[in-house]
């Protein structure tokens, strides 16, 4: 998996693409600068989870666990951003936003790259990917279709 490049915003703007790291999450940031992506498992019902809780958001039992997960997922929605005057998503645009269905069962709010607004099918399988932003800025998941596929599933 190769990264996407991203171009820098201007010196001093402020950025609203960076999370803020703290001790719970700095695990699944580590993971994505290795190029893995990371979810939660919780021990007592089973289910997966994302974004990372430190409970399990379906039976609430605080005995989850991070998981390696596959990188495969599917597209369940997309929209097309044509404008946005936040940076750096303003030098981006046009981009895709999209929700995918992790192979592991979650949902997960992400970027679409490699792949035009008109070529994106509900169910077409995607590819976990990572952009690194410039400077000492985490990486950060997005999705790509794999290749040739594109068709519904």
């Amino acid at each position: 998996m190769g990264a996407v490049p991203v171009s820098a915003p201007p010196a001093g703007a402020p950025r609203f693409d960076l999370p803020e790291i703290d001790d719970f999450t700095r695990p699944y940031w580590d993971a994505a600068a290795q190029g893995q992506l990371l979810i939660r498992r919780c021990d007592d019902c089973g289910r997966a989870h994302h974004y990372p809780r430190e409970f399990c958001p379906r039976c609430w039992s605080e005995s989850v666990i991070w998981e390696r997960a596959s990188g495969r997922a599917t597209l369940y929605t997309w929209s097309v951003v044509h404008r946005n005057d936040l940076p750096p998503f303003g030098a981006r645009v046009p981009y895709t936003a999209a929700v995918v269905e992790l192979a592991e069962g979650p949902r997960m709010m992400t970027e679409l790259v490699g792949c035009a607004g008109p070529d994106l099918r509900v169910g077409m399988d995607l590819c976990v990917d990572f952009r690194a932003p410039d400077g000492d800025a985490p990486a950060f998941p997005v999705f790509r279709p794999v290749e040739g596929t594109g068709q519904r599933r």
